[in-house]
C-alpha cells in the first residue's frame, strides 16, 4: 500500500503543476488523468479510477481524430473497470467501442486485436453466454498463436481464459488441460510473486473444488493468496475473493470455525471497498449462509441467502445460472424446515433458470433435479 500512496502523491504533484501552467485540454493533463486513473484501478477504487479515466477521455475525444489507437487504450480501460465493478453491460458497451478502432487500424493478426476479442469474451462469460465468450475467445487465440512465440504470457492468458469457459460449461476435464498450459507457460516467464501466478492456482482451485477434491482445491487456493496478500493492498476486492474460496474448502471439510474466519475477512472487505449491489458481496453472504445452513441454524441461513439474492436479481441478468443456485440454495432451507411447499417453490424457480441458461448435461442442473425429485417423495 506504501508504493501506492507514493505513487498517488507523486503523480497529484504532478497534476498540480500542469493545471496551472497547461490549457485545459493539453495532452500531458490526459496523461496524467490517466495515470492517476490507473493507480486507482490497481488500488481496487473503481469509482476513483472512472472519474479519472473519464477525464483523460474527454481530453482525448477532443484532441485526437476519433479513430486514434490512444482512445482504444482509454475505452479498454473504462470498460475493464466497470467489469471490475460487475456492471457487464457498460463493460460491453466500452470494449465493443475499443474494438471498433482497433478493428480498423490494426492489422487482421495484431495482438492489441487479440485483447480487445480476449476483453469481450470475458464480459460475455460474466454474462453467461458461453458460446460468445468462446467465439471471441477463439478469434483472440487464433491470433495469438500464430503471432506470438509458444511461452508468450499473452498465450497463456488466452488458455486461461477459455478454461474458465469450459469450466463454467463443466466440461473440467478441458479446463484444467488447458489452465495447466497456461501455468505452465506463467511458471517460466513470470517471477515467484507475479500476480498472474496467483490468479492461475486461483482458478486450478476452483476447478478442483467444482470436482469436489477439497484438499487440492485449498493447496492451490493458499498459493494465490500467499502471492497476493504480498502484492495487494489488505483492502483490495481480490483478497476478498481468495478469502471466500478457502473459506469454502474449510465449508466443505465440515471446519466451520475456519470457515467463518476467512468469510468474514471477506465480508470486511467488499462491504467497505464496493457498491452495495455487487455481485462480491452477493457471494459473501451466500458463503456465511451456507455455513449457518450446515450448522442447522437455518433462520440465520434464510437471512444471509435473501440478503445475497436481492443484490442479484438486482446486478445479474434474469436467467444467470447464479440466480439458479440462490433459489435451490434457499429452497433446500426451507426443505430442511420442514416448509415443503415454499421449498418446492424456490427449487423450481431454480431448475428452470438452469435449464435456461447450462447446457443439459451440465452437473448443476442434475444436482437440481435430484432436489426436485427428493421434494416430490414428501
Amino acid at each position: 500500500m506504501g508504493n501506492y500512496s507514493k505513487a498517488l502523491e507523486f503523480y497529484e504533484k504532478t497534476l498540480n503543476i500542469f493545471e496551472k501552467a497547461m490549457p485545459p485540454n493539453h495532452p500531458n493533463l490526459g496523461t496524467s488523468y490517466n495515470n492517476i486513473g490507473r493507480l486507482y484501478d490497481n488500488m481496487g477504487d473503481y469509482m476513483k479510477a472512472l472519474e479519472f479515466y473519464g477525464k483523460a477521455l474527454k481530453i482525448k475525444e477532443k484532441a485526437l481524430p476519433p479513430n486514434h489507437p490512444s482512445l482504444a487504450t482509454s475505452y479498454n480501460n473504462i470498460g475493464r473497470v466497470y467489469y471490475n465493478m460487475g456492471t457487464y453491460s457498460k463493460a460491453l458497451e466500452f470494449s465493443e467501442k475499443a474494438l471498433n478502432i482497433v478493428e480498423k487500424t490494426l492489422p487482421s493478426n495484431h495482438p492489441d486485436l487479440a485483447i480487445s476479442y480476449n476483453n469481450i469474451a470475458g464480459v460475455y462469460s460474466n454474462m453467461s453466454n458461453c458460446s460468445k465468450a468462446l467465439e471471441f475467445h477463439d478469434k483472440s487465440l487464433n491470433i495469438v498463436e500464430k503471432a506470438l512465440p509458444p511461452n508468450h504470457l499473452l498465450l497463456a492468458t488466452s488458455y486461461n481464459n477459455i478454461a474458465g469457459v469450459y469450466s463454467d460449461m463443466g466440461n473440467y476435464s478441458k479446463a484444467l488441460e488447458l489452465y495447466d498450459k497456461s501455468l505452465k507457460i506463467g511458471e517460466k516467464a513470470l517471477p515467484p510473486n507475479h500476480p498472474s501466478l496467483a490468479a492461475s492456482y486461483n482458478n486450478i482451485g476452483r476447478l478442483y473444488d467444482n470436482m469436489g477434491d477439497y484438499m487440492k482445491a485449498l493447496g492451490f487456493y493458499e498459493k494465490a493468496l500467499k502471492i497476493f496478500e504480498k502484492v495487494l493492498p489488505s483492502n483490495h476486492s481480490d483478497l476478498a475473493a481468495f478469502y471466500n474460496n478457502i473459506g469454502l474448502m474449510y465449508k466443505h471439510m465440515g471446519n466451520y470455525p475456519k470457515a467463518f474466519e476467512f468469510y468474514e475477512k471477506a465480508l470486511n472487505i467488499v462491504e467497505k471497498a464496493l457498491h452495495p449491489n455487487h455481485p462480491l458481496l452477493a457471494t459473501s453472504y451466500n458463503n456465511i449462509a451456507g455455513v449457518y445452513s450446515d450448522m442447522g441454524n437455518y433462520s440465520k441461513a434464510l437471512e444471509f441467502y435473501e440478503k445475497s439474492q436481492k443484490i442479484k436479481e438486482k446486478a445479474l441478468p434474469p436467467n444467470d445460472p447464479s440466480l439458479a443456485t440462490s433459489n435451490n440454495n434457499i429452497g433446500m432451507v426451507y426443505y430442511n424446515m420442514g416448509n415443503y411447499s415454499k421449498a418446492r417453490s424456490f427449487l423450481e424457480k431454480a431448475l428452470t433458470i438452469a435449464q435456461k441458461s447450462l447446457p443439459p448435461t451440465h452437473p448443476t442442473i442434475k444436482i437440481m433435479i435430484d432436489n426436485m425429485n427428493h421434494i416430490e417423495t414428501m
